[in-house]
This record gives structure tokens, C-alpha cells and sequence, in this order.
């Protein structure tokens, strides 16, 4: 799935899929490379063979509507998949993940395929930017990589192993983007809940969260992205009801509401520490809104798993749901497991996003009349501290902060009006 398409006549031009740490490396990707004429580089995703897919499709696509264009191919897929890249007619190079951020690698007489072992790379390296696609706020790298084997994940052979930067170097980056202007900082990488066990100083996550409050207190908001249940520890859960900047939007790794599966799936947690951690979050701050990960259709599942799945949603408050068919990853111990019919995994996947429709339809209703605080962003949107987007007629400056007054909604977004400026 495309997440960010960004051609322009400043930098290298750029086609970004996947995840969040994605986003942020084609950032440092721009930022690392000067304008190459005619050249457009594709940051690739592996978690699906549907992303790999798409991204194929668009590479076709833009060589026939530029046919004299350069086309460099990088990211997870080209990583995990790089003779399969290069043997296209329409891709000019390969470049992998241990490579894609160093500067100038996409110059025309650079390497046309520079693919080395992942699993080789021992340190992770931070990278300032000192601009993010003009945004009110920022997807920060603080760890990358992968430790842990889920059963049906290939993106440990797309990433490596779990490098997490040192805590001074984000502090460095976060204060630079504080004076910067922006309000808003998101901490990703693939594991974070990880973070920190392989310096040699060791650190938690909780630590740096806390290290980043104190040292930064012109930092408006602080934001996770995905995190796994079982790495929400008790100084984690502490913090989240406790500090009012760091957001009460909380998106878990849960893949599945069904033991048995979860077995399968190699993951650390199970349905009731979900839910437990779910109710143990809303009770000690209302206002945290939970979205999940889920996989619908793992190999094994039948339909009394698939409804313990299904009501997770509703036991653990879920609204924002990524759900995903499970997809076949040739080299994970999954793909040799029992499938479940294709067809079948659609309709479940189909099943679990209507269902999180009319959560989160449920949720943005609850907010008609109430006061929310907004951060602004382009074409007079922007997100609550719970992650709700909210749409307005007043015009305001992209990254301030507002007071709105909800008036309505649908399950798309609030709509709010301007109701006291800070």
C-alpha cells in the first residue's frame, strides 16, 4: 500500500510504501540525495506479497508513462527479493536496506545493485533531518530491526537483527526538530517496545520515553507507534496514564484474539493480556483510544478462532484496526503450514474492518460536543491527541495548536470549529 508520493523539483524523487520507518527513511533518503534528473526511487514493503505486488505494478506503470525514466528499486522487498527486482526490464538498479541511507547512493554512476547481509549489521546510525514533508509532526527512527521469530514475519530478513541509536543522538534530534517548529515527535522503528537491550548502557524504552520528557520540555506531544502487548511493562503503563504528553493512542502488535494461533504465531502474548492491558489503560485514563494489527485467516484458524478475534474488538475497545488476509511469505515456517482458503481469508479480513467501521464510528460519535485539542495539519485537518482526525473551515497555520468544539461525525472524521486559540 502506498503511504507517501512525493515528486518534486527539490529532491530526489520518491515513491514510499509500507510502514511508518519507511516514511521516515525516505526522508533521509531525499535528504541524502541530491536531484538526479529522470531518476525515481521506490522504497519497497515486504509484509504482504499484495505490497510487493502493487509496488511491481506501479513500477510498470510509471516506465510506461516515463519510458526514458532511471527507476532504483530499495527497501524491504528489494532486500529480501533483489534478483527478482533487477531481472524487471523497467528497473535500472538495487539498492538494499543496509545501503538505502547512505549519501549520494543513488547518484547515476553510483552501483546499480548493492544488496549485502542484513543480518551482518551490528549498529544502527540516527539521521537528523531538518525537514518532513512540511508536517506538523514526525516519524522518528530509535531502533530498527528484529529479535523476535514470529512464525508468519519476514521482515527480520528484510531488516536484521534489533540496533537500537543512543539516547543522546535522539535527544540531539528531537531538540533540533523541536526548534524546528514542530509539535508532534513519533517514535518507530520495527520493535520498539525492543529498544535499548542491545546498547551497551542498557535502556528500556520507559527510560527513554521519560529521558525525552524531561530533557525536552518544549516537546508538545510524544507519540508511539506500534507496539507489541507484552513490552507494555509496568514503568510503560505507568507513563501512559500519567503523561499528558505522551499521547493516549496506544496501536498494538495483536495479530489475533484466538490462543491457539497466537501459539502458532510465535507471539509473547495472549488474549487476556490484551485485554487486561487494554482495560487496565481506559480505566486509569479514559480518553486512550487503541487501535491494532490482525491478521485474518492464519494458516489453522477456523471459525470459532476467527470470532475470538472478532470479539476482541469489542472487549478491548479496538477502533483503528490494520487488518490484513494472511499473505504466504515464502521462507517463514507459516507458509508450510495448513492454509486456510484464500477466498475465505478475504472474507475474514472483510468481516474484521467492517466491524472496526462501526467501532470507530461509535467513538467519533461519542465526541459531538465535547472540546478537543488539535494539531494542524494540511488542507485544514488535523489530529487529536487520541489520533482523530478532525476537519475544520478555519484557516490555521499548519503545526499550531487549537481548541475545537466537535459539532458532528461520521466514521471517517470529526468535524469541528475553532473554539479558543492558544
Amino acid at each position: 500500500m502506498i503511504k507517501n508520493k512525493n515528486i518534486n523539483t527539490e529532491k530526489l524523487n520518491i515513491v514510499t510504501f509500507g510502514c511508518r520507518l519507511n516514511t521516515f527513511e525516505s526522508e533521509v533518503i531525499k535528504n541524502n540525495n541530491s536531484v538526479q534528473t529522470n531518476t525515481l526511487v521506490f522504497n519497497t514493503c515486504a509484509v504482504t506479497s499484495e505490497a510487493e505486488r502493487q509496488a511491481r505494478q506501479a513500477v510498470r506503470k510509471y516506465k510506461k508513462e516515463q519510458p526514458k525514466s532511471r527507476i532504483i528499486v530499495t527497501g524491504c522487498s528489494a532486500q529480501i527479493n533483489p534478483r527478482s527486482w533487477f531481472d524487471m526490464p523497467e528497473v535500472s538498479g538495487v539498492v538494499g536496506n543496509k545501503d538505502k541511507l547512505k549519501k549520494d547512493i543513488f547518484k547515476e554512476n553510483s552501483s546499480t545493485f548493492l544488496v549485502d547481509d542484513i543480518m551482518k549489521v551490528q549498529e544502527n546510525t540516527s539521521h537528523m533531518l531538518h525537514a518532513f514533508n512540511n508536517r506538523s509532526r514526525v516519524f522518528l527512527e530509535i531502533q530498527n530491526g528484529c529479535n523476535h521469530r514470529c512464525s508468519f514475519c519476514i521482515i527480520p530478513f528484510a531488516r536484521g537483527n534489533s540496533r537500537s541509536i543512543e539516547p543522546f543522538e535522539i535527544i540531539n534530534s528531537i531538540n533540533l526538530l523541536v526548534k524546528e517548529g514542530f509539535k508532534e515527535i513519533v517514535l518507530t522503528g520495527v520493535d520498539i517496545g525492543d529498544y535499548g537491550r542491545d546498547l551497551k548502557d542498557k535502556i528500556t524504552l520507559s527510560r527513554l520515553i521519560t529521558y525525552i520528557l524531561n530533557e525536552v520540555p518544549d516537546l508538545s506531544r510524544l507519540r508511539l507507534s506500534s507496539i507489541d502487548p507484552r513490552e507494555i511493562d509496568k514503568d510503560l503503563f505507568d507513563l501512559i496514564i500519567n503523561e499528558q504528553r505522551l499521547m493516549p493512542y496506544i496501536h498494538l502488535s495483536a495479530q489475533s484474539g484466538d490462543d491457539n494461533i497466537l501459539r502458532k504465531m510465535r507471539r509473547r502474548h495472549r488474549r487476556k493480556d490484551m485485554i487486561n492491558l487494554c482495560r487496565g489503560l481506559k480505566k486509569n485514563r479514559p480518553e486512550v483510544v487503541f487501535g491494532a494489527d490482525l491478521i485474518a485467516g492464519f494458516p489453522y484458524e477456523d471459525e470459532e478462532m476467527f470470532k475470538n478475534t472478532l470479539d476482541l474488538i469489542e472487549d478491548c475497545g479496538l477502533t483503528f484496526l490494520h487488518v490484513f488476509p494472511y499473505s504466504i511469505r515464502e521462507g517463514t515456517d507459516a507458509a508450510r503450514y495448513p492454509q486456510v482458503e484464500r477466498g475465505e481469508r478475504k472474507k475474514r479480513a472483510r468481516i474484521l474492518r467492517l466491524f472496526g467501521n462501526f467501532a470507530k464510528e461509535k467513538l467519533f460519535n461519542s465526541f459531538v460536543g465535547k472540546r478537543v485539542k488539535v494539531l494542524v495539519e494540511d488542507n485544514n485537518t488535523g489530529y487529536t491527541e487520541n489520533f482523530i482526525p478532525v476537519k475544520f473551515n478555519s484557516n490555521l497555520k499548519t503545526g499550531t495548536l487549537h481548541d475545537f468544539k466537535i459539532i458532528s461525525s461520521d466514521q471517517f472524521k470529526l468535524d469541528g470549529i475553532l473554539d479558543k486559540i492558544e
